[in-house]
């Protein structure tokens, strides 16, 4: 796996692929590698003749109340794991490489970033449209894959492809999890023992849900028997619960198919924030 650290030698590489006709498959990531990370590249690599994955904890989307430094960093593992699926190249850039000095431009798009983890993490999607607009400017990938879990993400990242016609297509793989359904994340490793028992009563909500709305439609309804089912798991906190068009994140009145639901759940145990979604019907 060819590594590369600077910018201007990424992009020198990339030209050359380009003219020898690779298309280019692109994995962002802010690095505590895990197997959902790993899915991703194995789908690049189905595709495209070049993967490039990235890790770089991305400064700019931390809110105030959000701690950049204690994020953690396991960039050996990474490595690692990453040369076990034959990744061909890692963009490993440095804060300094990356943002010189500090940015002039915002991005902004208030009708999907304002809510659900918007609302909770002021400034947020703001860094990453931000972070993936330059990497995309320096991959020049031909299509970037990204995981179902961060759902409002990959509802924002496809938005601003399509505003600022970017030339890449956005691939949405789904939610790779553990054995008793919970949702992998880079965040779950906060959890002790006790907390991590607990923290599959979101993925049981959703399934709760997924089976209760072959009967019942009303999303009021099935908000309040969903808040009902997963209080008894223990979550110190339930940001949000809510059910939503796929397609447009706008919260639907009734789960009917033709309204593609998806639910979402993000709650808190201790100091960790977990979030899942869900579609109510086979896609």
């Amino acid at each position: 796996m060819e590594i590369f650290t600077h910018i201007k030698d990424l992009a020198n590489y990339i030209h050359i692929k380009k003219i020898l006709g690779y298309e280019i498959g692109f994995v962002p990531t802010m690095g505590a590698l895990h197997q959902g990370h790993l899915s991703l590249v194995k789908a690049s690599k189905g595709k495209n003749l070049l993967t490039v994955a990235s890790i770089f904890v991305n400064p700019t989307q931390f809110g105030p109340n959000e701690d950049f430094e204690k994020y953690p960093r396991t960039v050996d593992h990474d490595i690692q794991l990453l040369e076990s699926v034959k990744c061909d190249v890692l963009f490993l850039p440095s804060v300094k490489e990356m943002y010189p000095t500090a940015s002039a431009i915002t991005l902004s798009m208030p009708s999907l970033t304002q809510k659900y983890e918007g609302k909770y993490r002021t400034g947020h999607f703001e860094g990453v449209m931000l972070i993936v607009s330059k990497l995309f400017n320096i991959v020049l990938p031909n299509v970037a894959f990204f995981g179902q879990k961060d759902f409002q993400q990959c509802a924002i990242v496809k938005q601003m492809v399509k505003d600022l016609s970017f030339p890449v297509q956005i691939e949405i793989m789904p939610t790779i999890r553990e054995d008793d359904g919970l949702a992998m994340s880079s965040r779950n490793r906060y959890l002790n023992e006790i907390e991590r028992k607990k923290a599959v009563g979101i993925y049981q909500t959703l399934m709760y849900i997924k089976n209760m709305v072959q009967h019942e439609k009303s999303v009021e309804n099935l908000i309040r028997h969903a808040h009902t089912y997963i209080e008894k798991f223990g979550f110190t906190q339930i940001d949000y619960i809510d059910i939503v068009n796929s397609d447009t994140l706008e919260t639907l009145h009734y789960a009917y198919s033709e309204n593609k639901p998806l639910m979402l759940i993000t709650a808190r145990l201790g100091t960790t924030r977990l979030l899942d979604n869900m579609y109510l019907y086979d896609i």
